[in-house]
């Protein structure tokens, strides 16, 4: 795990990629549709401020983060597509300034925690460290919907070592998630970074792994591409089922994505 510092230098670095997209937009652009159904570019933006805004909440002000709790926990869904709405309903360049001030004001606030503290948050608490690989892997998930609304390819970087990392850190949630089990035994995860250097978790020698191309395994996690359209390879049956369920994201079980088109 990186040092806090370097980790919210890279968090503010995931944020200022996906600004350098759609900060040269015209307005009509942020009204283009994406890959989740019913949001734009706009909605994309919105979320992640509204989120950020939760954040920053989280590390401030206790009281104002148990009244969004108790609001998600009453309509789960409705309450987060209720902040995209009405967010992406605000004119594109307000939109674009307020993202950016809560970036700025996220980072500040999670600088500022105590060492050892956990923060509330919409699942279990969490350390700050994880709040901000939480809030790197989000902005790096939801940029690739507005790259891919825009119909562009972003250069991978070594950033995705965090998106792989909750990836693999959340793999008993994802199970429960679901209501199934989790496996009793650690898996070994070796994936290829951008720089084709390797990323390794879980004990050398495992029964059970998974290996493949860093960049497809944090789509998989992600949810923003179709397994079957990964190059991401489970050895195992538990392994295997893994890769079906795997979410890195709080809340209920994502829809995922369909296969490509041919």
């Amino acid at each position: 795990m990186p040092d806090l510092h370097s980790l919210l230098a890279d968090l503010a670095a995931e944020g200022d990629s996906l600004d350098a997209l759609v900060a040269p937009l015209p307005a009509a652009r942020w009204a283009d549709p994406t890959p989740a159904e019913g949001w734009t570019i706009a909605h994309q933006i919105a979320h992640l401020a509204w989120t950020d805004g939760q954040a920053v909440d989280a590390a401030t002000d206790a009281d104002a983060f148990a009244h969004h709790l108790e609001q998600a926990v009453a309509d789960p869904a409705g309450y987060v597509e209720r902040g995209a709405r009405e967010g992406a309903a605000a004119d594109p360049a307000d939109l674009l300034a307020r993202w950016r001030d809560g970036r700025r004001r996220m980072v500040g606030a999670l600088a500022a925690v105590p060492p050892g503290t956990r923060l509330p948050w919409f699942g279990p608490p969490m350390s700050v460290p994880s709040m901000a690989t939480a809030r790197l892997m989000e902005t790096w998930a939801h940029g690739e919907d507005v790259a891919d609304a825009l119909g562009v390819r972003r250069e991978p970087s070594a950033r995705l070592r965090h998106v792989a990392h909750i990836g693999v850190r959340t793999r008993d949630f994802a199970f429960r998630n679901r209501g199934l089990e989790p496996p009793a035994e650690e898996f070994r995860v070796e994936l290829t970074g951008p720089g084709g250097e390797k990323w390794t978790w879980g004990p050398d020698g495992a029964a059970q792994s998974v290996t493949g191309p860093a960049l497809d395994f944090c789509h998989l996690v992600t949810q923003r591409r179709n397994r079957a359209d990964l190059a991401v390879v489970a050895t195992g049956a538990d392994a295997g089922r893994w890769l079906d369920v795997a979410q890195a994201f709080a809340g209920p079980p994502g829809p995922g994505r369909a296969p490509a088109a041919g």
